[in-house]
């Protein structure tokens, strides 16, 4: 069953989409998060009708949500569903999952790290692109070889609101 909701941040509303996930035994079951979006987003998820709208089921991704928003929390702890991606994709997704709170890197960097260096570069990019997970997933994190911002599905003026949170180095 696919749940749904949404949460209010200095970004604007988030979409949160997540699947039924079981629970250890003994304990309610809980959700894995497929899909973070925030408002205006290239690719982000749309509603369907036959989703459930459960606000209930994401109160903990909620509370971790605020607490980064309001600089208490550095790190989620959230379980994430297997949702779309290819095997490349979801491995330089999980290379940003290993870029530190506060620190940046370049998209060369993340090729390097998923062994696909030199033209891979473009590859990486657009896998970055298509991270489902905006904000905990932090895509946000890698920036141009020169410093620049470069593109974010949520917005640059998003990206630079995000970095600037956790004072990650960037040029203006």
């Amino acid at each position: 069953m696919t749940m749904y909701a949404t949460v209010d941040s200095p970004l604007g509303e988030l979409l949160l989409v997540g699947e039924e996930a079981a629970g250890p035994v003994g304990t309610a079951a809980g959700v894995a998060l497929v899909s973070l979006s925030l408002p205006g987003q290239k690719g982000a998820a749309v509603v369907q009708d036959d989703w459930v709208h459960a606000p209930s089921a994401f109160e903990g991704i909620a509370a971790q949500l605020r607490e980064y928003f309001e600089g208490r929390r550095t790190r989620f702890e959230l379980v994430y569903a297997d949702g779309p991606g290819t095997d490349f994709q979801r491995r330089v997704w999980a290379a940003l999952d290993g870029v530190p709170y506060g620190e940046t890197v370049s998209y060369g960097q993340i090729a390097e790290r998923v062994g696909s260096s030199g033209a891979g570069v473009r590859a990486v990019g657009t896998a970055i692109g298509r991270n489902p997970l905006l904000v905990v997933r932090p895509c946000h994190r890698v920036i141009g070889a020169d410093g620049a911002l470069r593109g974010y599905a949520g917005g640059l003026e998003r990206k630079e609101r995000l970095l600037g949170l956790e004072r990650a180095p960037a040029a203006s």
